[in-house]
Formats: structure tokens, sequence, C-alpha cells
């Protein structure tokens, strides 16, 4: 089960989560047959959505992390809940790349090193609250930084990880946020940047055994750390019959009726968990009506 923990320095100065996401990142992989680098990208996607989400207040609100970047994985998005479930969705599952520089998968290069990183917020307001960035490097964890600094005004530390099996099956992924809150001073800021500079990769972390709490725990070591919760989280995707059918109706009459009129049966397929559903003439006539009532 992946897990969540969250915890504060003793001054309140250092706020820090991490998620051991290894759970998430591999039902993703089985579900969208990700090839190697795009099962990294999505699965660092995922493990910072769900951080992300985890920070909603109301038990409706949802955020959306999108990232449309040049480079072939195409658009890749995560969805989050407030308890920190997530799903995901990428255009092109299947992109077989070099090694990067340092010999490793080349998220980069899947997700392109130019683009935008867009996350979305429904609060349960008139409108959702959006905010919108451009990607600094493709890495995502980078990516996540920035926006926190840009759009949000919160200097942040993101670190983001997955690591693939030679046969392809994930072996550990996850990440960590750390934040500076109100009134952080000089002090706080020097502890975290060098528990940060000395820390290994994420990845490797979770590989030798530690625990999302236990990653909370050296991010602030020195700092007093106080652990504030900690909580298991899922790949969960709430489609349903009902709400394939609102989606449907949207689409407008014009293309319900050309559904009924061009197949007996029309097979919607849900972008993030692959189920099916499948809708006859009579449906969609039914469909139809509804949609053109008043």
């Amino acid at each position: 089960m992946a897990t969540i923990a969250k915890a504060i320095s003793r001054d309140g100065s250092v706020m820090v989560m991490a998620i051991d996401a290894t759970t998430i990142a591999a039902q993703a992989a089985t579900i969208h047959n990700t090839s190697p680098v795009i099962t990294a990208a999505l699965g660092r996607l995922l493990a910072a959505a769900s951080l992300m989400g985890s920070t909603l207040k109301g038990d409706r609100e949802t955020l959306t992390v999108r990232f449309q970047g040049d480079g072939p994985s195409g658009v890749l998005i995560a969805v989050a809940d407030s308890l920190g479930n997530v799903k995901g969705y990428v255009s092109n599952p299947y992109v077989d790349l070099p090694l990067n520089v340092y010999g490793k998968l080349d998220v980069a290069g899947a997700v392109g090193k130019r683009g935008t990183l867009s996350v979305i917020k429904d609060l349960g307001l008139k409108e959702p609250l959006a905010g919108q960035v451009e990607i600094v490097s493709g890495e995502i964890a980078e990516d996540i930084t920035s926006y926190f600094a840009h759009s949000e005004q919160i200097p942040t530390a993101c670190a983001l990880g997955v690591l693939v099996n030679t046969d392809c099956t994930v072996w550990t992924a996850g990440g960590f946020i750390a934040q500076l809150l109100p009134g952080a001073d000089a002090d706080s800021i020097a502890k975290l940047e060098q528990n940060i500079e000395k820390l290994d990769a994420v990845s490797n972390m979770l590989k030798d055994g530690l625990s999302a709490k236990d990653i909370c725990l050296k991010v602030l070591d020195g700092c007093e750390p106080e652990m504030m919760d900690e909580f298991p989280v899922e790949y969960r995707c709430d489609c349903s019959q009902e709400r394939v059918e609102r989606a449907l109706v949207s689409l407008g009459r014009d293309e319900l009726k050309q559904m009924a009129d061009e197949e007996e049966c029309s097979e919607i397929v849900c972008d993030f968990c692959k189920k099916k559903y499948d809708f006859h003439q009579d449906q969609l006539i039914r469909l139809y009506n509804r949609a053109t009532r008043p």
C-alpha cells in the first residue's frame, strides 16, 4: 500500500510531506502498458500530484497536474483528491529513448524541455483555480518546484524518483516536497539545504527500506521534527456509468445522433483506468433526448 507521511519542524518553519508511491506507479504502468521511461515519468507525476492533492481541505476537492511538453510522450495528466488518491493518463504510453548522459531513463527527453505545466484546483467554486508555468527541465520535480515558486510564491524543494526493474516492472517510486513556512529564518533554510544536499535519491532510499516517515525525518534532521500525519493512498479512478453518461451528454446532440446512427453499440473507454462502457443505440437516443431537453 502506498503511504503519505507529513512532518513539521518544532519551530513551525519547515513542512515536509513524503510518499512511497511504489504500488501506485506499478498499477499505472500495468493499466497503461507503459515503456520504462514513461513508467518513470508518469510515476513521478503521480507521486507529486498525490502529495499536492493531500493538502486540499474539502472532501470533494480535486487537483489536476498537466504537463504539455514538446517531447514524444505528449500530454501527461494526474488527478488527485484531498485524500491523496490519484489517477493518471499519458497520450503516448510507449516511448523508447536511449539512456541520458547519466545512464538513467531520459524522462526529460520523453516529456520535453519546452511547454507548460498547469495545476488546476477544483475547490467547488464557480470556477476552478488554475496556475501555469513554463516547463524548466521536463524532469517533473524541478518543474513542480518552479510551479510553487512562481505560481504560489512558496519556497519549495521537490524530489521524485522511480526505479524500474530490468523486466520493466516498478521496483520503487516516491518523492517528497519540503516547503518553508512564514517566519522561516536563515538557520532553518541553511539546515534544510544541507539535509537535502546529502540525501540519497528518493528511489534509492525506498529501495534501502526507508518509509515515507523515515524520509520526512531525514529531510528535517536536526530540526526537531514532529510527525503530523501518516495515511495510505492508492491509484483510484472514480469513473462510473453515470459520469460517462454526463460526459456523453456534454458532447451535444449532433455528436450523440452521429454515434447512434453509425454504430449499434458504441464503446467508451476510460482514459485513466481503461474500463469499458458499452452504449447501445437506444441508450444513446435516451441521452440525445436528455441533451435536447431545456
